[in-house]
């Protein structure tokens, strides 16, 4: 059984690693009344782990339902929203490719699915397993195989309902890995963690990106960005403030601009994090 932290071999058809993961080129979205983005561009690559900054109200949560076709830009001389260079096509297929997880997600599972189905639903991309969905022994095999990486086996038979937030996302997470996509994107992991969730957390990012995954981090959580992130993008007033490398986009002048207060940075061993100036 393969690794669910090592990146897949041959788990979807073959795509050109020279096609950006995500191309976004003069899309401008509306959520009800309200403009978010405006000729939004922003292209990321299958080689580089992305950090995507912003304030509340940035623009992040849009950025997300962009990603899972769940809203779509106004129609202006042809917006490109492509996710591994196809604007349309099977759903099914990109979810083996691009793993999304979201803390909306979170919300919405019943308090008495058991974590066991928590992660064998996500071969569906549903809500906990339903009776017309038939499971074959090679999936079941490949939910023992996460649940074992992850050290959760203990929670397979428990209520989603009883388990702490910490243990929820890693059930979660195992969801998107039974698929064995090459790519993830998290939404604020760590947010609402105690500091040893927080911590067991980040080192399964850390070893993800290791493995040879690409994570897209979308949060305002400056200490949630592992060292192999290479690249941050920053969102405000919906468009890109800032993009480069992470050395010179976190900054204490830029993040101090960015959320409107004087912050202080402080960096170690390749992590950092915002204190009061």
């Amino acid at each position: 059984m393969p690794d669910p932290l090592q990146a897949p071999r041959g788990a979807a058809p073959e795509v050109d690693t020279t096609t950006p993961l995500i191309e976004i080129v003069g899309a401008t979205v509306y959520r009800g009344d309200n403009r978010v983005f405006d000729d939004l561009s922003l292209t990321l690559s299958q080689h580089e782990s992305v950090a995507i900054l912003g304030p509340n109200g940035a623009g992040k949560t849009t950025l997300l339902k962009l990603l899972m076709r769940e809203i779509y830009p106004l129609w202006c001389e042809h917006p490109v929203v492509r996710i591994l260079g196809k604007e349309r096509g099977d759903i099914w297929e990109l979810r083996r490719q691009l793993g999304i997880i979201s803390s909306d997600l979170q919300e919405v599972y019943s308090p008495q699915v058991l974590g066991r189905q928590v992660v064998l639903s996500g071969f569906f991309s549903s809500v906990g397993v339903w009776g017309h969905q038939k499971l074959s022994e090679e999936q079941h095999s490949r939910v023992q195989a996460v649940l074992a990486k992850l050290d959760i086996e203990d929670l397979a038979d428990r209520p989603f309902g009883e388990l702490s937030s910490g243990q929820q996302r890693r059930l979660l997470l195992g969801r998107a890995l039974v698929n064995e996509p090459a790519h993830l994107i998290l939404d604020e992991p760590t947010s609402g963690l105690d500091l040893s969730a927080t911590f067991q957390y980040l080192h399964t990012m850390r070893d993800l990106i290791r493995s040879g995954h690409t994570l897209v981090l979308v949060t305002h959580h400056i200490h949630e960005i592992p060292p192999e992130v290479t690249r941050v993008v920053m969102l405000n007033q919906g468009r890109v403030w800032a993009d480069g490398p992470k050395s010179e986009v976190l900054t204490e002048a830029r993040l101090s601009a960015l959320y409107g207060v004087d912050v202080r940075l402080v960096a170690a061993a390749g992590w950092y994090q915002a204190m009061p100036a």
